[in-house]
């Protein structure tokens, strides 16, 4: 006759004879690895325990620029080291100038061609570099965001277009968009180019002196509308039903947020005045918005 505590025994060996223990993550400081033909610049935060999945964010460079330039530039990787997130920085598919540009189906690069079917998936690209990290036990899937500057930004807010199921929450720089302008009025968004799958929070970032991507439109053709167009195309794809508010937040910063968002996905922008093209980034306020948010 099997006794109780010998039952229970066996069956304790049985589950953890059979259960595979969780990937440890072998990545430590500042590291590079590989993925498919790319090299990825990895930043692990300091103090950062190998057993536990830390939370994601990548970082997208702007057009013609590398993703060495944006870490240092952006000064995510002090972030970092401060909150315990891993900054991923990937270079985009294209060749361009001395750096590289990001492929937007349908959108024309600075270069001002439209990148061919026979263009690096930069989609499918960053999908694999989170689920190679993942897998590696490095990183925590339900805890990926994506930030980017300008090209980098425009590719940010395509991913909340069209990988919404793969970002708790997305931060673009200089370059908040809400799918391509509308080919009969570029004024507007084009709803047919953005059709996420699930709610997806928004904070942006933005200069009203910039004058690359100006928040009053026009500029550029992949460009266009105005950044407050974008606003309120996401918080009506979030369904948020709050009226707008608009607060200054720190001195020359305001803030524009739509509320009472399904899922909680408020759409908030941040514009510093006299702010022009570049990372006018409070990286902790960024941090403060991304952390609130699981996939």
């Amino acid at each position: 006759m099997v006794k109780p505590l010998q039952l229970l025994a066996f069956l304790l060996l049985l589950v953890t004879g059979t259960a595979h223990a969780a990937p440890t993550c072998t990545l430590s400081g500042a590291a590079r690895v590989a993925v498919g033909d790319r090299s990825v610049l990895i930043h692990l935060p300091q103090g950062q325990t190998p057993a536990t999945p830390a939370p994601l964010v990548i970082l997208l460079h702007g057009s013609g620029s590398t993703g060495t330039a944006m870490l240092r530039d952006s000064n995510l990787a002090a972030a970092s080291d401060q909150h315990g997130f891993l900054v991923a920085a990937p270079d985009a598919g294209i060749a361009h100038d001395k750096g590289f540009v990001w492929n937007i189906p349908g959108v024309p690069t600075v270069a001002g061609t439209i990148p061919g079917p026979d263009a690096p998936d930069d989609v499918a690209f960053i999908g694999a570099l989170i689920d190679q990290l993942a897998k590696a036990g490095c990183v925590d899937p339900v805890r990926v965001y994506a930030t980017g500057l300008s090209g980098g930004g425009r590719m940010t807010s395509w991913l909340g277009c069209v990988a919404a199921d793969r970002f708790a929450a997305i931060a673009p720089v200089v370059g908040l968009r809400a799918g391509n302008p509308l080919e009969s009025d570029p004024s507007r968004p084009d709803p047919a180019t953005c059709r996420p799958s699930r709610a997806v929070p928004v904070i942006a970032f933005a200069g009203d002196a910039d004058t690359t991507n100006p928040i009053q439109g026009g500029g550029a053709k992949y460009w266009s509308y105005t950044m407050h167009a974008a606003e309120q195309r996401w918080a009506t794809l979030n369904r948020c039903t709050a009226a707008p508010t608009t607060r200054w937040v720190a001195p020359k910063v305001y803030e524009e947020r739509y509320a009472a968002c399904r899922g909680g996905a408020d759409v908030v922008g941040r514009v510093t005045v006299g702010g022009g093209h570049s990372w006018v980034v409070d990286n902790d306020a960024l941090w403060a918005f991304l952390s609130q948010h699981r996939r």
